[in-house]
């Protein structure tokens, strides 16, 4: 068995020596979050939809990663994965939850949207299937594997 690990460890070795992938890692991280918050502003500014609850702490979750990535991007800050991950974290869950809402596996009874515009409210559905907060979890889940790859690549260091 321990020759069979003994490719995986070297491979692993290998990529983590590359110091260019954890850094692409972040600006894939970062690119992700620029991205997200630009068409969260294009949706509600542009196309004047208006955000639900649940989008505004989405949005609470995001904005700030885009600051907070391009500072540890320029720090070269390797402990920049301890401060935006639980964010990431954070802005997945909402938007996991959002999506079960949206899907009604979750009843909108138990929505925090008691005012203004319903947490289900469909303003997209791209290809049957992709919706506002279907885009909002990708952004996370992406950021949130950068992040967490990254991290693990900086201990392997």
């Amino acid at each position: 068995m321990a020759k069979k690990n003994k490719p995986l460890e070297s491979q692993t070795k290998l990529l983590t020596q590359n110091s260019w992938l954890p850094r692409a890692l972040l600006y894939v991280a970062w690119i992700q979050a620029t991205v997200a918050t630009f068409g969260s502003l294009f949706f509600s500014e542009v196309l004047k939809f208006p955000p639900c609850v649940l989008c505004w702490y989405q949005r609470i979750a995001m904005y700030p990663l885009v600051l907070l990535l391009a500072i540890g991007i320029v720090r070269k800050d390797k402990g920049i994965a301890w401060y935006a991950l639980p964010l990431s974290i954070i802005g997945m869950v909402i938007a996991g939850f959002h999506n079960l809402l949206y899907w009604k596996i979750i009843p909108e009874s138990q929505a925090p949207c008691i005012a203004g515009v319903s947490c289900t409210t469909k303003f997209i559905e791209w290809f049957g299937f992709v919706t506002i907060p279907f885009l909002s979890f990708l952004a996370f889940m992406v950021i949130t594997l950068c992040l967490w790859l990254y991290q693990r690549m900086q201990r392997s260091y």
